[in-house]
Order: structure tokens, then sequence, then C-alpha cells
């Protein structure tokens, strides 16, 4: 009994005391619970008044260049470099892989030896050009001069024709008058009023007389006939100039071949270029440093203009396409600051926009969406930002074409 009793007024001793800590304790956990409570509300309003300087996007991805290698000319591949595999490296300028140039060594052969053949006929038809203006000038000066001294003869024939007229015409006047004594002569011989000699001298100087008329007759028909053949000669050298006046047309001619020649040769220097062209194109080279991916070609293969054989993406040359809401462009422009997180790395870089896009997204799709219809709902818009990473960021050229990102950029 004594022992309970001492249990009990050991009791009331503690009991004043008990009740005193758990107030404390529950005074101590409200105030915890306003600071925590103060906190939280200090922090959320924090966050919202910071969050307005920014415009955030998770449909974002880091872009690059794609070089894809393709060849101009068809042909078997002979080398391959051992380098190009995917995701090896490569510089720009290494020489990836060769096709046969054997083809293409004889094309550039055939195109010199046609290009020296098409040079020797130009200079033959150069030179030949002063020749035939030389030649068909002559011609034509000679001609001329020709019909010009035919033409002289004919007047000179002409003049001779009218002398010839008038001393037939006086020969005539003679003849008769002689004739016309011998008849008279004639007469008295016979009644022997004169001497027979002196008739035969008048019977004679008719006869003489005749015999001049039928000779100046004879010289003014020969007269007559080589006017007529003169006449002919200038007609013949009418002709001639007639002929020769095509000199003009001639040396034309010539300077037209020889520029029809130069013109062969101007092909044939294009043909050899384009030969040697060709045999360039036999080495393919890397346009760019970077990655090579889908490598599709090997030693053996037979490809054709066009066929791609390879891409090189360069990894030094990248940006982020941020597509952000057409709703949270109001504020955003060019050159403002970009944090990028990159889920890859799980880190942060930095970069401004460097480029607002033209165009939404889907007008750049092959189906572009329609609105001109009845059953048309409102769809909120994203327009590709493209952003330029700092030069500082990437150093190490991690960044790699695909990658999912998140860019915030600050508007305020």
């Amino acid at each position: 009994m004594s022992t309970s009793r001492n249990v009990e007024e050991r009791q009331e001793e503690f009991s004043p005391e008990i009740g005193q800590s758990a107030s404390d304790k529950s005074k101590h956990l409200k105030k915890l619970l306003a600071v925590v409570l103060v906190a939280v509300l200090a922090g959320g309003l924090i966050y919202l008044l910071d969050a307005r300087h920014y415009e955030t996007t998770d449909d974002a991805q880091v872009d690059g260049h794609f070089a894809q290698l393709s060849t101009r000319i068809g042909g078997t591949v002979t080398a391959v470099n051992p380098q190009v595999e995917n995701a090896r490296y490569v510089a720009a300028g290494t020489l990836l892989l060769e096709l046969d140039p054997s083809d293409y060594e004889a094309a550039l052969e055939h195109a010199k030896a046609n290009l020296e053949t098409k040079e020797a006929e130009a200079r033959a038809a150069s030179l030949q050009v002063p020749i035939t203006e030389a030649s068909a000038f002559s011609q034509l000066h000679s001609a001329e001069a020709a019909r010009q001294e035919a033409t002289e003869s004919v007047a000179a024939a002409q003049a001779e024709l009218t002398a010839a007229l008038h001393r037939v015409q006086m020969d005539e006047a003679v003849a008769a008058r002689a004739e016309r004594d011998r008849s008279r002569y004639a007469a008295l011989v016979e009644k022997r009023e004169i001497s027979r000699s002196f008739f035969d001298a008048r019977e004679t100087e008719a006869e003489s007389t005749a015999q001049t008329l039928l000779s100046d007759r004879a010289a003014v028909a020969a007269a007559q006939k080589r006017i007529a053949q003169l006449r002919s000669l200038v007609l013949q050298r009418d002709a001639q100039i007639a002929g020769a006046l095509t000199a003009p047309q001639q040396a034309a001619d010539a300077r037209a071949h020889s520029d029809s020649a130069q013109g062969a040769v101007d092909q044939a220097r294009a043909d050899l270029h384009t030969a040697e062209l060709n045999l360039s194109y036999t080495k393919i080279y890397a346009p760019v440093s970077g990655v090579v991916g889908h490598k599709t070609v090997e030693v053996g293969h037979r490809v054709q203009p066009g066929q791609t054989l390879l891409t090189v993406v360069p990894i030094d040359d990248v940006w982020v396409t941020a597509n952000f809401k057409e709703t949270q462009l109001r504020l955003m422009r060019p050159g403002q600051a970009v944090t990028i997180h990159v889920d890859t790395f799980g880190r942060d870089y930095k970069g401004v926009v460097d480029d607002m896009a033209g165009a939404a997204g889907p007008l750049f799709s092959l189906f572009p969406p329609e609105n001109a219809t009845g059953n048309y709902v409102k769809i909120v818009q994203r327009f590709p930002i493209r952003v330029r990473i700092n030069n500082d960021q990437d150093s190490q050229h991690q960044l790699r074409p695909g990658m999912s990102v998140e860019a915030s950029v600050r508007v305020r």
C-alpha cells in the first residue's frame, strides 16, 4: 500500500512538467509551419516574378548542316580511304574515295588532240582571209581595167569605122567621076577625037578608083566586124566584173570561215576543260570537316551521277532550333540571351536568339494546312527560332544534331 501511494505522489509531482513540455512543442511546431509557409509563398512569388522574364519551350533540338556527298560522274569505285567509316572524323580536303579514271583519261587525250586539230584549222582559215581578199579584189581590179581597155578599143574601132565610111564616100565620088570620064572618053576615042593612050589612062584611073572603093568598103566591113567583136569583149569584161564584184562577199565568207574555225577552237577548248573536270571528279574529297555518317559505298561498287555515297556532319557548326508558340513571341527579339539545357549532358549552355522564323512550321510541311474550310479549328502555331550557341560554350564539339534541349529566352 505504501508503494502505490509513493507512485501516485510521484505522478502528481511530474504531471505539470509534462503538460508544460507538450504545450511548448506545439507552439514551436506552429511557428515552424508558419515559417515554411511564408518561405514557400515567398519562393513561389519570386519564381512567378522571375518566370515572367523568360519564355521556355522543350520543343527544341540541336541542328546542323549535312554534307551529302555524291558523284558527278559514273564509274567504278577503285579505292576508299580507310579512315572513311561511320562515326569517324575527317578533315576538310581529305581524299575520301577514287573512281576508275581510265575512261576519263582517254577522253582527255581525245579532247587534247581535237583541240590541236581545231587550232591548226583556225590558223589556216585565218591565213586564208588576206589571201582571199587580195585575190578577189585583184580580179575585180583586173576585170575593171580590161573592161576599160575593151571600151576604149570599141571607141577606137568606131572612129576607124567612121574614117572608113568617109573614105568610102570619097571613093564613091571619085569612082563615079572616073567612070563618067571613062564613058565620055570612050565615045571620044571611037570618034578619034582623043588619043587611045589618053583613054587608056582614064580607063585605068576608073578601074583604080573602083578597086580603091572596093578596098575601103572591105575596110568598113572589117571595122564593123571588129566593133562587134570588141563589143562582145566588153560584155565578157562586164561578166568578169560581175563575177569579181563578189570580192567583198568572198572576203566576208573567208572571215566567216575563220570565225567559225575559231568558234570550233573555243568549243574544243571547252570540251577539253570538261574532260579535265570529269577526270578530276574521279577523286572525291571532303568538302568540310566533320563526322562521317550513312556511308553506303565500298570498293568495286558501280556508282551513278547524283548517287549519295556518304554524309559528313560538321560538328563545329551547330545551332539550336527552338519551336516556340506564337503566343510566346510578343517580346522575343534577335540578340536576346538564351539558356539551353541539354538533356544528354544535364548541363546548361549559353546562346542568343539569332533569327526569327519567316513562317510557321506547318507551312513548310509537304502538305501545308488549308484553313479555308467550314470546319476550321484554331490551333496555336509554333515558329522555329534559330538560337546561336556562344563560341566558348562547346569548345570540345560535344553537341550533335538531333539532341533534345530546353531553350529559355530572357525577354525582359
